[in-house]
C-alpha cells in the first residue's frame, strides 16, 4: 500500500505526473468521506415531523388519566385542537405546557429577587 500523498499538515503539495493518479483516488476517498458525513448530519438535523397525539395517547405521553386529560381540556388548561368531536394534541405543545409548570430553584428565586431589587432602586 501506498503512503498517502494527502495529509492535513501538507500546506505546499506539489505532485509529480506518477503521482497523480494516486492523489486523485485518496481526494475521491475524501471526497466520499465528507459526502457521507453531510449525508449523515443531514438525516440527523431533518426536523422530526410534527406529531399528533389522541386523548389516549395524551393522557400516557403526561401520565395522567383520560379523564383528567378531559378535565383540563374542559378548564381550557391543555393547548387542544378539536376535529369532529375528537381531540388531538401537538407532541410539541404538551412539551411546552410541561416546561411552563417548572418549578424555579432556589438560586434562581434568589437572583430574580436581587435583580428586582436593583432595578427598582434605580
Amino acid at each position: 500500500m501506498h503512503e498517502p500523498l494527502l495529509n492535513k499538515k501538507a500546506k505546499n503539495m506539489e505532485f509529480t505526473f506518477e503521482q497523480l493518479p494516486q492523489a486523485v483516488n485518496q481526494l475521491y476517498c475524501k471526497l466520499e468521506s465528507i459526502e457521507k458525513l453531510l449525508i449523515d448530519k443531514a438525516y440527523i438535523s431533518a426536523p422530526e415531523p410534527e406529531m399528533l397525539l389522541t386523548v389516549k395517547d395524551a393522557a400516557t405521553f403526561l401520565s395522567l388519566s383520560v379523564p383528567t386529560i378531559y378535565g383540563l381540556i374542559s378548564k381550557k388548561e391543555l393547548p387542544v385542537m378539536k376535529r369532529s368531536k375528537r381531540c388531538y394534541f401537538s407532541k410539541l405543545e404538551l412539551m411546552n405546557y410541561l416546561k411552563q409548570g417548572r418549578k424555579k430553584t432556589f438560586a434562581e428565586t434568589g437572583i430574580e429577587a436581587q435583580n428586582y431589587i436593583n432595578n427598582k432602586a434605580k
